[in-house]
């Protein structure tokens, strides 16, 4: 990959698929993004936006978050709307907008250690709370490949078929995101889908930016891992959007 700025950097991480526009293509209805202030939210708006555009689609993207750290000012500049909300304070979620279209991005990982309630509440709590108040939308949740056991490397990874076998309390929490979505989706009759992302990567954070550093730095690398899971962001966006 050639070297790029700040800007080419975004620009690519934005740039939606042909599959991604022509799917957005047929959306009906605003975009809902909650927790678009993480690591992929802020360039997955932006796919979305740009795709829209690119067919006329007139639906807002709108992005929510507490925004404690900044970032509404970044994503207005990508034409997204933005809400400050605590998706813990009932009132908050109370007074969202109505969108047929829900993607559930939030959640405790980093930091888990030592703040588990906190953990189990963002992870299992929320998604039930999320479930009541948008009944009447289709919703795309975020969950992890934490879901399942550990795997060999000659293996070649977890399926959607291995029975799910999750390891400490994070990976559990994330367990019972997906129970919540699942129990909801059938009370409700809400149409959801679940995607477990491992870890995604761009130039900004990930395994290999670790790694470089730790060259560049003329650093020892730990070996006792040999293997790593990592998906480009850009395309972990647009599969998403897909």
């Amino acid at each position: 990959m050639p070297n790029m700025n700040e800007i080419e950097l975004e620009e690519r991480l934005s740039e939606p698929s042909p599959a991604a526009v022509e799917a957005l293509k047929h959306l009906s209805g605003d975009l809902l993004l909650l927790g678009v202030n993480g690591k992929m939210g802020h360039s997955l708006a932006r796919m979305a936006r740009r795709a829209l555009d690119a067919v006329g689609n007139k639906a807002r993207v709108i992005g929510v978050a507490r925004f404690q750290q900044g970032g509404e000012e970044q994503l207005h500049s990508y034409d997204i709307e933005t809400l400050r909300c605590d998706l813990l304070n009932p009132l908050d979620v109370e007074r969202l907008p109505e969108a047929e279209n829900v993607l559930f991005m939030t959640g405790m990982k980093f930091g888990s250690t030592g703040n588990e309630a906190a953990t189990w509440a963002m992870n299992s709590f929320l998604p039930g709370v999320i479930c009541r108040r948008f009944s009447r939308s289709r919703i795309v949740a975020f969950s992890t490949g934490n879901v399942y056991g550990l795997t060999t490397p000659d293996s070649g990874g977890s399926r959607t078929t291995d029975p799910l076998s999750p390891v400490g309390e994070y990976a559990m929490s994330c367990v019972g995101r997906e129970r919540m979505f699942e129990y909801f989706s059938r009370e409700l009759d809400i149409p959801t889908a679940i995607i477990r992302l491992n870890y995604a990567c761009d130039l900004h954070y990930g395994v290999l930016v670790d790694l470089l550093r730790k060259v560049w730095n003329e650093e020892p690398i730990d070996l006792a891992m040999g293997y790593f899971n990592t998906i480009w962001q850009g395309d972990a966006n647009a599969m998403t959007l897909a």
